[in-house]
């Protein structure tokens, strides 16, 4: 019988992918109590501020010096899919879009032709720790599209589709769809217009899946012809995978044209799966840029350079949405939002 697994490979802190996608990284920060002003209590001493990936005491500082997070840089050439399953982000951009999201929510924004945007992450609470947990996926766009106009897009986690099934012996499987739906579940929400994702026939799909110990779930197979598919195994003791044992941390990239069964260990384990359909074009990246040849990377940078992107509105590189919890977005144009979906 021919296996599902084509390859196996650890997990670092930036994980492999394949095309269509560029990038994930996956954020796992035990962040203390905040100390009133949205950073950590306690000394900074020992970290390289500014420059912090260090997880020190299981967290890091990142590019912030006060708030933990990515002060303002740009993009160009491809989106940004950051799905935030504990804590809060606050995002700000040079299209004049502010949000705070958090708690299950997903941001999907089309860089495009420019785009500059900041990522901090408060620390709200002062009496306990304040974790944060989160993806964020870098995702192609093809050639036609690199320079649209750039698109903020917010997922609201209530409005996310959700699946559950249960195995013969009742144990479940959970299933949250960013994009490209499994059979069961509602129609996923409408990625931006412009990007891969929105493509006839693309078969983009980004899901997180969790497992009760001893689940069995077939993983589907996808839909098009070509598709390329990994699932990383992020939590949990061990799973088996088409046959296939995995007990370590890995991104294993299966066949997207036949169904997979996982079977789960003695633990609770959790999964994200990214596939798509490859754009099969070059790809030339100079950190932030996303281009498919060198002239146009030297161009993205003397663009950025003379133009800022259309500038940072800002007073601050790294703002920060004050002291409250609320979940909203400030849309470019004015429109604002909340969690629970009520403009106002």
């Amino acid at each position: 019988m021919t296996s599902p697994v084509l390859s196996i490979s650890p997990l670092g802190f930036l994980w492999k992918t394949v095309d269509p996608f560029l990038f994930c990284a996956y954020h796992d920060d035990a962040y203390p109590a905040g100390n009133g002003r949205m950073g950590p209590v306690g000394t900074l001493a020992g970290r390289d501020i500014g420059q912090d990936f260090s997880g020190k005491d299981g967290w890091s500082m990142y590019h912030g010096d006060a708030v933990p997070g990515f002060p303002a840089h740009p993009h160009r050439g491809f989106e940004t899919v950051t799905v935030v399953r504990k804590g809060l982000i606050d995002h700000s951009d040079s299209l004049g879009a502010t949000a705070r999201f958090g708690q299950g929510d997903a941001q999907w924004l089309t860089a495009g032709g420019g785009v500059v945007h900041s990522e901090m992450f408060p620390l709200l609470d002062t009496g306990a720790p304040n974790p944060l947990e989160l993806f964020q996926i870098w995702l192609n766009l093809p050639a036609r599209n690199k320079m649209v106009p750039a698109h903020f897009t917010m997922f609201w986690g209530q409005n996310i589709p959700k699946l559950e099934v249960a195995d013969d012996a009742g144990r479940t499987t959970h299933v949250s769809v960013v994009a490209g739906a499994p059979e069961g579940a509602a129609a996923p929400l409408p990625p931006p217009p412009d990007s891969w994702a929105a493509q006839k026939d693309a078969d983009v799909a980004i899901w997180t899946l969790r497992m009760a110990p001893g689940a069995r779930w077939t993983l589907p197979a996808a839909k098009g012809q070509g598709t390329r598919r990994m699932l990383y195994f992020f939590k949990g003791a061990s799973v088996t995978l088409g046959g296939q044992l995995v007990d370590v941390s890995s991104a294993i990239e299966v066949r997207a044209d036949m169904p997979a069964e996982i079977v789960n260990g003695d633990a609770e384990s959790e999964f994200l799966m990214l596939q798509g359909q490859p754009i099969n074009e070059p790809v030339a990246q100079y950190g932030p840029f996303v281009m498919n040849t060198q002239a146009e990377i030297t161009q993205a940078i003397q663009d950025y350079r003379s133009t800022q992107f259309g500038g940072w509105p800002w007073a601050d590189s790294a703002p920060v949405h004050g002291g409250e919890p609320a979940r909203f977005a400030l849309h470019p144009g004015g429109r604002r939002e909340t969690a629970d979906q009520i403009a106002s």
